[in-house]
């Protein structure tokens, strides 16, 4: 498979967010997109943060997916220091299970956007869906192969309605 022209570099508060944030890369991996990972926090780590940030565009990166949990702060901090798309998957990392992390990903000011995407394991599988489709802008082989998947995910779903049409029919005594 050719690999995507584009590059994605997700970045993530702890080491504790893998668990999660896999997701995105069981989804980039077989759509031929290479992805970074870095642990790297907005408040224990700024400057190391800013510097991944900054040089990511030499690197060949041209989406961010940042995960964090609790106050979040990793995405909008990602936001201010670059122009290329960010976007947050909010983590469930608190008591309060996410809903302030989301909050704080998606409360950002104007100008300084975050995309942002459900809430965990979700959130960051769609995140890369979405980087996907962004990259794919300006490659139309990564169009085809996004295309593709789509294609395959509807007939898993045509095949589990068959199925369960199936089911329901012996449920039903047909």
């Amino acid at each position: 498979m050719e690999r995507s022209k584009g590059r994605v570099a997700m970045l993530m508060g702890s080491d504790s967010d893998l668990t999660a944030m896999s997701a995105a890369l069981r989804v980039l991996r077989p759509l031929g997109i290479d992805c970074e990972v870095h642990v790297a926090s907005a408040h224990r780590t700024p400057e190391r943060t800013m510097q991944i940030v900054r040089s990511a565009p030499a690197r060949g990166v041209q989406v961010f997916i940042a995960g964090a949990g609790a106050a979040a702060h990793l995405a909008g901090f990602v936001a201010a220091h670059t122009t290329l798309p960010v976007l947050g998957v909010p983590l469930a990392s608190s008591e309060l299970k996410g809903l302030d992390a989301l909050l704080a990903t998606v409360q950002m000011p104007a100008g300084v956007p975050v995309g942002t995407l459900a809430i965990g394991e979700a959130g960051a599988a769609n995140a890369a869906w979405l980087a996907a489709s962004i990259l794919a802008l300006a490659d139309e082989d990564l169009a085809d192969r996004l295309r593709e998947a789509r294609r395959e995910m509807a007939e898993k779903v045509d095949r589990r309605n068959e199925a369960a049409q199936k089911q329901i029919a012996a449920l039903l005594g047909e």
